[in-house]
């Protein structure tokens, strides 16, 4: 099968898989993933047919909503993409590349392997920050029942995933806990200069968010953990 019709089944497939999915995490998000990859894919000149199944499926199936397996995502892109008869190279890689991805923590490390998979990481990542990672995070926080904020709940540098998968905060915490700390953790010279812009936003609005509710957010001592 052709490249183009392997991508164009998979788009399929994902918008049909991911239909009834909450805000933060639909198909809206997987396309927007997507082409911020393909753009930073050309950039980086990686091998784009696995950079495109990549951002496509890395949310096939996330850990958040299939109880915290991490091997369900990773899993059913190697089915559907075995079932497209995709190389099994591409396949391993797009698999693995899924695998990696996900933030786990301030202090874990999350280094890519490959290129394709640094493309597809800094893509995900850029739609976690500034104006759509602003709605995307208070989407998801009411997806689950969490609070705006809470001036009692500290935020927390997570040690490591079970840890961060666990942990129970507040909406604005998520941005001191994940979100601020991306900017530095891009693994793309274009990347880089697209969340410098983002986080510079997400700043301006936790500015005027506190005094508009007359509070102070805590940060965590070492938010700037340096960390990949």
């Amino acid at each position: 099968m052709e490249s183009d019709a392997i991508i164009e089944k998979t788009v399929d497939y994902v918008k049909e898989t991911l239909r009834q999915q909450e805000g933060s995490h639909d198909w809206f998000h997987i396309e927007r993933v997507w082409k911020n990859a393909i753009r930073l894919g050309k950039a980086e000149q990686a091998d784009m047919l696995v950079v495109q199944l990549a951002a496509l499926l890395h949310d096939i199936a996330d850990h958040k909503f299939h109880g915290g397996d991490e091997t369900v995502g990773p899993r059913m892109a190697e089915e559907w993409l075995t079932g497209l008869g995709v190389d099994e190279e591409v396949v391993r890689h797009v698999s693995q590349i899924i695998a990696d991805l996900s933030f786990k923590g301030a202090h874990v490390q999350t280094k890519m392997k490959t290129k394709e998979g640094m493309v597809v990481q800094d893509a995900d990542r850029l739609d976690a920050i500034g104006a759509i990672g602003i709605a995307r995070a208070f989407a998801y926080g009411g997806y689950k029942g969490q609070p705006l904020y809470d001036p009692e709940i500290q935020p927390t540098l997570h040690a490591s995933f079970a840890e961060y998968k666990q942990a129970q905060s507040t909406s604005v915490n998520h941005f001191y806990e994940k979100l601020l700390l991306l900017k530095d953790r891009m693994n793309t010279e274009t990347g880089r200069k697209l969340a410098e812009e983002r986080h510079a936003f997400m700043e301006r609005f936790l500015e005027e968010l506190q005094l508009e509710c007359g509070v102070s957010f805590i940060q965590p001592k070492s938010e700037r953990s340096g960390l990949v």
